[in-house]
């Protein structure tokens, strides 16, 4: 007899399950027999030790074993029998009450998928973001190298201005009293790169060597240095040198230094051209491609299964502890992390990802080999050997996959587009590098 599902909610469902007493011990002594060919039991041979002794040391693992066995059959029998989609794994509860003694009763709670609709795409507004490269682009792009190239020369008499290296002491007292990493002698940075606070950069500004300087800094509330932030130090600043950038010149020479092994400055510009064009397109692609996934998601009016999304959350707690690892961080295997942080991020992503398979299905919008392959080949360019990278992806299976859940993307947001309405968007190549 099929077990009666019970609607608990929308998406909650409950199941009774009942397992035969008597076919769980047939099982478990099976198994204790196979076990006693082969196991080894102090003083005597195998398959020679009595059966009693081997219920009493394995005999409560293998019936643990077989009653989850049995149980999680009997549970995918009664779903498959009710043709229902279980999300995630159920929760399952011994049932006491009204149970005949031969019998092993349960009770599953679960989730079940929702139905998913695809909201009517007509309706949709995106945005599809474009960046044109002009000659401009190209230029500051080669001084962006040039910058990186550049040589210090030390200016007797120099006021200090960005671009500049200025090399200095400093030490600093909160309430009058050193504190530790607030000293350094000889300390060079380039004024304009951001690295010092804001007002350290702007005290230095304006100096010659020789010349000092006190001023107070108040250190930001989540400064990484815990024992100063939040709290205002005076600072002394002595300059040493303040050294002029000088920055090569864009000749056969500084072309070879980037590549270009015959000097062409012609050719070098040309695969400036096509990097940064390169890269314009992928960022410009991924705004459109946020664009239509936020339209998407904001249409989508279904629920979702709470254990998906809780596994998520676990998934991304995971990854932020992985990431404190790498970053060198004491402690973070046991460093409380709120799963609710990202309890509304996953819940959308869970949302998003069972629309967007519903509309893959739905359009057909899987990914073709040949698109999967011109997607590696388009990432391969990125490299100096595109044919190795191009068969490494295509001998690994799981490095294939990552490329082709990006196509599907891809056809995902052409589909779109193809059926929204669409504002074309001309984005500055300086905002969409994030230098604007």
């Amino acid at each position: 007899m099929q077990p009666v599902v019970q609607t608990l909610s929308s998406l909650e469902r409950r199941i009774d399950l009942a397992v035969s007493l008597a076919a769980v011990e047939k099982e478990v002594q099976e198994q204790l027999k196979r076990v006693a060919r082969t196991v080894k039991v102090q003083g005597f041979r195998p398959g020679k030790a009595p059966m009693a002794m081997l219920e009493r040391s394995h005999g409560p693992g293998i019936r643990y074993d077989v009653i989850n066995s049995q149980v999680g059959r009997a549970f995918e029998q009664a779903v498959d029998g009710a043709k229902l989609r279980v999300a995630g794994a159920p929760s399952v509860e011994p049932k006491t009450e009204g149970v005949d003694e031969n019998t092993l009763a349960f009770t599953a709670t679960f989730e079940v998928y929702p139905e998913v609709a695809v909201p009517d795409l007509a309706t949709l507004s995106v945005t599809r973001s474009a960046s044109e490269i002009s000659d401009a682009e190209v230029d500051k792009t080669i001084d962006v190298l040039r910058k990186q190239r550049a040589v210090y020369e030390a200016r007797e008499g120099r006021a200090a201005a960005d671009g500049d290296r200025v090399t200095l002491d400093f030490a600093g007292t909160i309430d009058g009293i050193p504190f530790e990493g607030g000293k350094a002698e000889s300390f060079p940075f380039v004024l304009g790169q951001g690295r010092m606070l804001p007002e350290f950069e702007a005290a230095a500004q304006g100096l010659t060597a020789g010349e000092t300087k006190v001023f107070p800094l108040k250190f930001p509330d989540d400064y990484q240095g815990k024992d100063v932030a939040g709290k205002t130090a005076e600072f002394t600043i002595t300059v040493r040198e303040v050294a002029e950038g000088v920055l090569p010149v864009v000749d056969a020479e500084f072309a070879k230094q980037l590549g270009e092994a015959d000097g062409n400055i012609d050719k070098l510009r040309a695969d400036i051209r096509s990097n940064i064009e390169r890269e314009a397109k992928s960022r410009a692609d991924a705004r459109t491609k946020n664009s239509v996934m936020d339209a998407l998601v904001e249409a989508a009016k279904f629920e979702v299964p709470r254990a998906l999304v809780d596994s998520d959350v676990e998934s991304r707690v995971a990854a932020a502890r992985e990431d404190l690892k790498q970053r060198g961080v004491p402690n973070a295997d046991t460093m409380p992390i709120p799963p609710e942080v990202f309890a509304d991020e996953s819940a959308r992503r869970v949302r998003l990802g069972l629309l967007v398979s519903e509309l893959v299905k739905q359009a057909q919008l899987q990914a073709k080999p040949e698109q999967v392959r011109a997607k590696i080949e388009a990432f391969a360019q990125n490299y100096e050997q595109p044919a190795q990278v191009v068969s490494y992806y295509l001998s690994d299976r799981q490095r294939r996959a990552e490329i082709e859940a990006i196509v599907l993307e891809d056809n995902v947001v052409e589909h779109v587009l193809s059926k929204a309405k669409v504002t074309d968007e001309a984005v500055p190549f300086d905002q969409l590098m994030g230098m604007a």
